[in-house]
């Protein structure tokens, strides 16, 4: 497919449209602008114009304004909604995921399989639309009933990280729209192509249903939009995906107005390897970890750490394995790891190869940027793996690149004190046979991330679960189980259906 047929496919121009209300497209008056190029092929594949702050305001008065009327639809037709956007992306899946993959770098299949991540929490989402449940509680007063209910917040915003463009704003907004908020999505600057082909799915089933503008909204901009979004007490929660440093920032911006803020920030993940595990299956979940998404993705294996009576077979397994590898255009399916976002991350892998070196560690495969016309971008890296001890600083920071560090352990706590000593809490893993090791590594004296897996890897969460983690990771849940509950304000009520009026605590008040 070439890449102009999918652009047309998916209504995506080369135009100064980049802010969406759900019906139309609004043009962007302002000056700033930045130009979208495939790490790829190095290729310049359109350009968006960047929102102001008066279309940012106009977007937020649709949107409060959509808010009014989308909370008075009940939720199972909200849902009915989400059901329909899902069917859209049914329909254009093999579209929209090649230019995922062409956008950002990460394999067809990968791209392919973030929208069917999309059609997923759709489907989760339907359900849940009939799901939305409330508490009753036991009153200690007589003909007294407590219950719970949930409300809608309002305005929802969501701002998106280049890794998953399209995949981790269907999380926010699925959910949200059927809990009943209405949702502002501020993608990333790296990637938004895909979020304007998103937003043209979801503006036909508003159009197609009779729907108002507002419910679901685009606006393009760079970490100012960001701050906008995360200063107004317009908007109660701010679910923001990406580093430590802009979670940080955003948190401390949406904390001081005493907003909510939902962040999903990075992660050092490790795998654990017994010496009872399953070696091959071990393997290949780490290589996966490892250069998926060429090492980009938050859930990325960053450290295995393996018993020290396995160590020097499985280091040589992985790096024949390495040697194996594919790599080159992510379209092509016979590749295993495309290129990295652009050039700045290719100068973050080489600085923290160089800080490897520096501090101690040992380069034993990769390391290099690949030349010649296949790699012309000058995107693409060698998948590297490093042997070095867990108290490098370089090893103790999450480096957005294919970039593993080997390290020994002889005892299982020794092995759960390496992985938890990071700043991070994202996600974890041990391959193991043995039950005792695997209940302690699930126990609370074990791993202390958001996700902890057995005889799986880090990388590849399934919708259905709550996905998050903990420490600079950020403390947020999205997706699956009760993370619903994120979009919506609790309200606790109290019921007299008697004709007396007693105190709770027994409290006498006569007057």
């Amino acid at each position: 497919m070439k890449i102009n047929k999918i652009l047309e496919s998916l209504g995506v121009k080369d135009v100064n449209e980049s802010i969406s209300t759900g019906r139309e497209w609004i043009t962007a008056v302002g000056s700033d602008s930045r130009e979208i190029t495939s790490p790829v092929s190095g290729e310049r594949i359109g350009t968006v114009v960047y929102a102001t702050e008066s279309e940012y305001n106009h977007v937020l008065r649709v949107a409060e304004q959509a808010s009014e009327f989308w909370k008075k639809v009940p939720a199972p037709e909200r849902g009915n909604i989400i059901r329909k956007l899902g069917n859209k992306l049914r329909i254009k899946k093999r579209e929209l995921g090649y230019l995922v993959s062409y956008e950002m770098g990460k394999s067809l299949q990968e791209g392919l399989g973030e929208v069917q991540e999309m059609i997923d929490i759709c489907d989760y989402a339907v359900g849940l639309s009939r799901q939305l449940y409330g508490l009753t509680i036991q009153s200690e007063r007589k003909d007294h009933r407590m219950m719970e209910q949930w409300h809608p917040l309002g305005v929802v915003g969501i701002i998106s990280a280049f890794n998953f463009p399209v995949a981790v704003w269907s999380w926010n907004a699925a959910i949200a729209a059927v809990c009943g908020d209405v949702v502002i999505w501020k993608p990333s600057e790296k990637a938004p192509l895909s979020a304007i082909a998103c937003q043209n799915l979801i503006s036909e089933v508003l159009i197609e249903n009779d729907l108002p503008e507002g419910i679901f909204n685009l606006i393009n901009g760079d970490y100012r939009m960001g701050e906008l979004m995360a200063k107004d007490r317009k908007i109660p929660l701010v679910s923001a995906t990406g580093s430590t440093r802009m979670g940080r920032r955003v948190g401390q911006i949406v904390g001081a107005r005493l907003g909510r803020s939902l962040l999903e920030l990075g992660g050092n993940n490790a795998v654990i390897i017994s010496k009872s595990a399953n070696l091959e299956n071990a393997l290949r979940a780490v290589v996966f970890g490892c250069i998926g998404t060429a090492g980009q993705r938050c859930t990325s294996t960053r450290r295995v750490i393996v018993h020290s009576e396995v160590y020097d077979h499985f280091k040589n397994s992985l790096i024949e394995t390495y040697k194996k590898l594919n790599i080159g255009d992510p379209l092509n399916e016979s590749n295993q790891m495309g290129p990295l976002i652009d050039k700045d991350a290719v100068k973050t892998y080489l600085q923290a190869l160089s800080d490897v070196e520096d501090q101690g560690g040992r380069v034993v495969y990769g390391g290099n940027v690949l030349k010649g016309k296949a790699y012309k971008s000058g995107c693409y890296v060698e998948p590297t793996i490093v042997e070095a001890g867990n108290h490098l600083a370089i090893v103790q920071e999450e480096t957005f690149a294919p970039i593993v560090y080997l390290m020994k352990y002889n005892r299982l706590e020794e092995a759960i004190a390496m992985q938890n000593d990071v700043k991070q809490g994202l996600s974890s893993a041990i391959f193991s046979d043995s039950v005792l090791e695997v209940e302690h590594f699930l126990s609370n004296r074990g791993s202390d991330c958001g996700i902890a897996n057995v005889n799986i890897g880090t990388s590849g969460a399934e919708i259905g679960g709550a996905f998050g983690g903990e420490k600079d990771t950020g403390g947020g849940r999205e997706s699956g189980s009760d993370a619903w509950k994120n979009y919506m304000r609790r309200q606790t009520n109290t019921i007299n259906y008697g004709t007396d009026l007693p105190l709770a605590q027994g409290i006498k008040f006569d007057i």
